[in-house]
């Protein structure tokens, strides 16, 4: 009896690590892709007739930002779904909508056509927050930050490598295969899924696979109402949407930093702004699973707030960088410290929901996210209009720090524990299905 016991546990442990490495390189394969194109709408938008530098910037922004705001508008539904069907089926789902969506952005004849697909793919694609409950609901308990820490990492890694696969088959093909490309490599992604990953039957309870649209948008609300309920998630959230708000306001202005940074040759602006995204780029996949690991063992809430202290510290040291050096360097240290806010959060909200309500409150936490960064561009450039590019910065680093400040009070004597512990004194607050 004992031997088939330990035969089931080790079966278990072989399931969810081969579940954990199928989803870890479908996200980084379909990150990679998706890279890949993010960054060339401009060119896009011209052969399909956009020649005005001003119609194009307002084109290329919208299109841009189309499709995280439709997507932060659809977690919370797609995770409420998730929880009654199952998450490998959302992962499915969202893998096979980039695959249908990103190809016919190939086809697109006019800026339209092209925006109207971006916004149906954030509203159908969204695969982080499932991929990352699929991997959790079977995941160790004690393991939920270092395995949030590595797969978001994944995604960073494919934000550095798409970029340079995306502008090589542009130039020696064209924009619109590098759309098939990625096509295909989402098909390919949800393949690898599908054959490799598994999740728990008892990970989605019987009682709760009405799929009814109101029953749906109505375990949704629920979901944001109980989450809603409790301190530490809320704050959690809170710090998690003012980080991102922060960074992803000042990242459109980078290059005219360095512009008012650099005195030598104006030629060479561009390669110090890019070396200025890769540095943060490159620390934020290094420090990534470092702060997921930390999560685990002191606590995700009170590492949150640290890590929310150090994105703080590094807005600041923006505004006070003397030349395009010095900008680099705090580039790196900001990269390290907004690394552990995903992570982090997805933690707390593993830590502080049951799991048949894993998915829509993973969902939240995506929300918050690609919300903050839906709005930080435009938000951005209004501030940095009225107290320049520094004073942005001091502005973001400001509200970053008041936010951690707000959030001390919510995490303050929680212990590192996974849900369920015996001796977790916050375990009744634990969100469950009702």
């Amino acid at each position: 009896m004992e031997r088939a016991r330990r035969r089931d546990k080790l079966g278990r442990m072989e399931a969810w690590r081969r579940t954990y490495w199928a989803v870890w390189v479908a996200n980084f394969v379909t990150a990679v892709g998706m890279q890949s194109f993010l960054p060339f709408f401009p060119g896009h938008l011209r052969l399909l007739g956009v020649e005005d530098p001003d119609a194009l910037a307002a084109w290329s922004g919208v299109v841009y930002g189309a499709a995280p705001l439709s997507a932060a508008l659809m977690a919370p539904l797609w995770g409420s779904l998730g929880d009654r069907v199952g998450r490998r089926a959302m992962v499915l789902r969202a893998m096979l909508a980039i695959a249908v969506f990103v190809g016919l952005m190939a086809l697109a004849r006019t800026p339209g056509e092209l925006l109207a697909l971006r916004i149906l793919q954030g509203l159908f694609s969204g695969f982080l927050a499932p991929s990352m409950t699929l991997v959790s609901v079977s995941a160790p308990a004690e393991r939920q930050g270092a395995i949030s820490g590595s797969l978001q990492m994944a995604m960073a890694s494919g934000s550095i490598v798409g970029p340079v696969i995306g502008g090589l088959v542009r130039a020696a093909a064209g924009v619109r295969e590098v759309y098939f490309g990625v096509s295909a490599a989402a098909l390919l992604s949800a393949l690898l899924v599908a054959v490799l990953a598994s999740e728990p039957p008892t990970a989605v309870p019987a009682r709760a696979r009405s799929l009814a649209p109101s029953a749906v948008l109505g375990a949704a609300v629920e979901d944001l109402r109980g989450m809603a309920r409790l301190p530490i998630l809320r704050a959690a959230l809170i710090v998690l949407f003012v980080v991102q708000l922060g960074m992803g306001s000042t990242n459109p202005l980078l290059e005219l930093y360095v512009e008012d940074l650099w005195t030598g040759d104006p030629d060479l602006v561009p390669m110090w702004t890019g070396a200025a995204f890769s540095a943060a780029a490159v620390a934020n996949v290094v420090a990534m699973p470092l702060w997921g690991r930390s999560g685990d063992r002191r606590g995700h809430g009170p590492m949150l707030v640290r890590c929310a202290v150090w994105s703080a510290l590094a807005l600041l040291l923006h505004a006070l960088v003397p030349g395009a050096g010095a900008l680099i360097a705090v580039r790196a240290i900001l990269g390290a410290g907004t690394a552990g806010t995903g992570p982090l959060a997805f933690g707390v909200a593993a830590a502080e929901t049951s799991v048949d309500r894993r998915g829509g409150a993973f969902g939240v936490v995506f929300s918050a996210r690609a919300l903050a960064l839906a709005v930080a561009a435009s938000l951005g450039g209004a501030a940095s209009a009225l107290v320049g590019i520094r004073g942005l910065y001091a502005l973001g680093g400001l509200l970053v720090l008041g936010a951690a400040w707000g959030a001390r009070a919510a995490v303050r004597g929680l212990p590192a524990r996974p849900p369920g512990s015996p001796d977790r004194p916050d375990g009744d607050r634990v969100l469950h299905n009702r």
